[in-house]
């Protein structure tokens, strides 16, 4: 009987020690499914959270590329205003403005429609002016001095060229200390040179006297100063500096220089067709695109600020 009751407290043990560690895998089988539940819900919300940052990202990265394009199309609008303002090159602010509707195209924003808008009506305007070919009148002008320089002495024939002192020689060819002049010595000797040729002439025609060498390149540097003057005036755009100077020119070949001479001739030719052309012509305003450009960035920089405080 005491055996009996003896076996019957050690099952009760057992029973008691294998329910509490029955009771114990339970519980830490409970704890393991509450920190894999956790784990599971931990996972799902980073996993939202990567999915919250790649659309932020994605979203910023639109609006930094919209951006970036605005501002190169700012670029563009501001070298357009540069070459039309400084340089005078139509043709150079024509693309640049093409070049930016182009960027502004390609930039998906609507808000640029205004900017659009204008840009059009400022490349229509561009595109009615007729363009300065200031290459080819710089290269006109450069042939019309070498023509100067082929000029001969004997095409310089006024007394008005520049340089001319036959008024201060007395009648005997003496200079004002009474010895002869180093131009009298040189024009008694081209008269006597000349006195072996026959030479017709009208009489009721004055004789203009012919000038020293001297004279005469004096006479075809001051030309080329005149034709050099009109150079840069093409290049800046400067009309009245333009006119001013091949004004200049043309009455030095007209009252300088002998106009049944071939080369004169041509060379007055040149100059009255060079007179005729116009450097600078009525230029539209085309800072308007840009302007409304700039009021499209600021706009677009007050809405991002505005995000980041929400």
């Amino acid at each position: 009987m005491q055996t009996l009751n003896s076996l019957q407290e050690d099952t009760a043990k057992l029973e008691s020690l294998y329910g509490n560690r029955g009771n114990q895998q339970g519980q830490r089988l409970q704890s393991l499914e509450d920190k894999l539940s956790s784990q599971r819900d931990m996972i799902a919300t980073q996993q939202r959270q990567i999915d919250h940052n790649a659309r932020e990202l994605l979203e910023a990265g639109n609006r930094t590329r919209t951006d970036w394009l605005l501002a190169e199309a700012e670029y563009l609008l501001r070298i357009a205003n540069q070459r039309l303002l400084i340089e005078k090159d139509i043709g150079g602010a024509l693309s640049a403005l093409k070049s930016a509707d182009e960027v502004l195209t390609e930039s998906d924003d609507i808000g640029v429609y205004p900017v659009r808008q204008q840009l059009a009506r400022e490349i229509l305007a561009l595109k009615g002016i007729s363009s300065v070919d200031r290459t080819g009148l710089y290269l006109t002008l450069e042939a019309a001095i070498d023509g100067v320089h082929q000029l001969t002495d004997q095409a310089l024939i006024s007394e008005q060229a520049p340089g001319f002192v036959g008024s201060a020689l007395s009648e005997d060819g003496s200079g004002p200390g009474g010895e002869p002049s180093v131009l009298f010595k040189a024009w008694e000797k081209f008269k006597s040179t000349l006195m072996q040729v026959v030479v017709v002439r009208r009489m009721d025609e004055s004789v203009k006297p012919l000038l020293s060498p001297d004279q005469s390149a004096y006479a075809r540097l001051n030309l080329q100063l005149m034709l050099e003057e009109a150079e840069m005036a093409v290049l800046r755009g400067n009309q009245p500096l333009y006119k001013r100077a091949l004004a200049k020119a043309n009455a030095a070949v007209e009252d300088w220089y002998d106009g049944s001479n071939p080369r004169v001739n041509a060379l007055a030719k040149t100059l009255t067709e060079l007179s005729s052309r116009n450097v600078a012509p009525d230029l539209p305003d085309i800072s308007k695109s840009l302007d409304l450009l700039k009021e499209r960035l600021a706009g677009r920089s007050g809405e991002g600020n505005g995000g980041d405080d929400s």
